[in-house]
């Protein structure tokens, strides 16, 4: 006689979503000021000018970049502007701060472009384990979007998972 193994997991009608998945491809870059800055304390707008005039910018085109200052420096705001003026033409997304703030704008743009009816009424599994990190940030705001919709919303691997929300049970109308 043969066994037939059967996958519990494809057959509960759990809705697996890996965040990792979602991970906006494309090369990330940090546009750091610090090495601009004259002796390591101040931008001097002429020479900042004068670089941004004469930077290479096709090395970041297409590319995602965090735009900040590795140095402990105050930088005025119309810099940033300044150095994202010269990127608008060529990068793909620009963003103020670290690569780490980078990429939480970019999870949270495709959680945004997620259609939450997709998921009315379903019982889903966020996936836990990723190889690359995946911003808290993301699964913050997956939570926020889903949990109007879901029926329930786990976290983890289906075969353990964390409970996070159970929609609750509608009362039966006996009209």
């Amino acid at each position: 006689m043969e066994e037939t193994i059967i996958n519990r997991v494809n057959q509960s009608g759990l809705i697996q979503l890996d965040l990792e998945t979602m991970r906006k491809p494309g090369d990330r870059l940090f546009f750091d000021l610090a090495p601009l800055l004259f002796m390591g304390l101040a931008l001097k707008e002429k020479d900042y000018r004068d670089f941004l005039s004469g930077n290479d910018w096709s090395v970041y085109k297409d590319k995602h970049i965090a735009i900040g200052c590795s140095a402990d420096a105050i930088i005025p705001t119309w810099a940033y502007m300044l150095a994202a003026s010269y990127l608008n033409p060529v990068a793909h997304t620009i963003v103020f701060g670290s690569l780490a703030d980078l990429e939480k704008t970019l999870y949270l743009a495709q959680i945004e472009e997620l259609n939450a009816a997709d998921f009315q009424d379903t019982r889903i599994v966020i996936k836990g384990c990723s190889k690359e990190a995946v911003p808290t940030d993301a699964y913050v705001a997956l939570m926020q979007k889903l949990q109007p919709v879901a029926k329930s919303i786990f976290f983890g691997e289906p075969c353990s998972t964390v409970p996070l929300f159970k929609k609750p049970a509608q009362p039966k109308n006996n009209s």
